[in-house]
């Protein structure tokens, strides 16, 4: 078998995309988008009359209704293709603000149901802020499951996992990132791959916290760089990998073992957790990584948002 293959042994595999003519070859279970993603399929000729067929059909909605309404178009076409859920993004520029969110979310579930897909295959993906975890508690009451991005730090994760959030997406390239720019030439490669990368390492320790204390928030790995830091996964919930990476993992015959179990991490001796907003605020003040990564994604997002609007504007 391929290494995909293998992988899939013990991991859920989903697709990282919002180019879903792509993902037939792969076969994943589920994908998920943002907004950088559906920005870069609606400049590729395939995928530009969803943006202006789906602006001229909706010209006198708000704009923020026409790019829900876009998002939930690539959804559609998503959800023919793989057997299970996509991942649905909620405007970044709404991070910190909880009410927003529940509106928005909620619009984005009518959307789906006016086109008849269940909220059971669909994610709404939310900024793991605390405002946005907050958000999410209150979604997953109303049965409409939530996936939280940006997710960089274990006080992050304690808090999604007390909400009851369904599933988080800690983002593996682009914790390796930073502690690799912030050691500068003192970075061993080497010595910093694998299980001891410090992305990998930080999933492994909350599927290990998750599985330990019973919590049900489904851990999914996400943001890969190279296809070690999957590999070193293998047994994770779920893994998002992009398209280019699952054709490396499809072209490669090398071995794949499973690195996480549920059974060893419920044996491990592992310290509880809990957080308040007070204390939850402090934790991610005091890890620079988590809090730079988390202000940097939003913004990243927002801008992209914004370039979406202003091309739907132009139509």
């Amino acid at each position: 078998m391929n290494q995909l293959e293998q992988l899939k042994q013990y991991t859920t595999v989903v697709a990282d995309t919002g180019n879903f003519k792509q993902l037939a070859a792969f076969a994943p279970r589920d994908a998920t988008t943002n907004p950088s993603l559906i920005l870069k399929a609606v400049q590729q000729p395939d995928y530009a009359p969803l943006l202006s067929d789906t602006a001229a059909a909706h010209r006198s909605a708000a704009l923020d209704e026409i790019v829900d309404r876009i998002l939930v178009r690539f959804g559609l076409e998503i959800l023919k293709v793989v057997p299970g859920r996509v991942s649905t993004e909620v405007d970044a520029r709404l991070s910190f603000d909880t009410p927003a969110t529940l509106a928005r979310a909620r619009r984005l579930i009518g959307l789906y149901k006016e086109a008849g897909i269940g909220r059971e295959r669909v994610l709404i993906k939310i900024a793991a802020t605390w405002e946005g975890i907050q958000a999410a508690r209150v979604l997953e009451r109303e049965g409409i499951h939530c996936n939280l991005t940006l997710l960089f730090s274990f006080a992050q994760a304690v808090a999604c996992g007390e909400a009851g959030v369904q599933l988080i997406s800690p983002f593996v390239g682009r914790i390796y990132d930073w502690h690799k720019k912030a050691a500068g030439a003192g970075w061993d490669e080497a010595a910093n791959a694998g299980v001891n990368d410090p992305g990998v390492r930080s999933v492994a320790q909350i599927y290990r916290f998750y599985k330990k204390f019973g919590i049900a928030t489904e851990v999914m790995g996400a943001s890969f760089r190279n296809v070690g830091q999957i590999t070193a996964l293998a047994g994770c919930d779920l893994l998002t990998i992009s398209p280019e990476l699952l054709a490396a993992l499809q072209a490669s015959e090398v071995p794949v073992t499973r690195a996480l179990d549920p059974a060893a991490a419920r044996d491990a001796a592992i310290d509880p957790a809990s957080h308040s907003e007070a204390s939850f605020r402090y934790a991610l003040n005091e890890d620079a990584m988590a809090t730079e990564k988390l202000a940097e994604g939003i913004r990243a997002f927002a801008v992209d948002a914004g370039k979406l609007d202003a091309l739907i504007r132009a139509l």
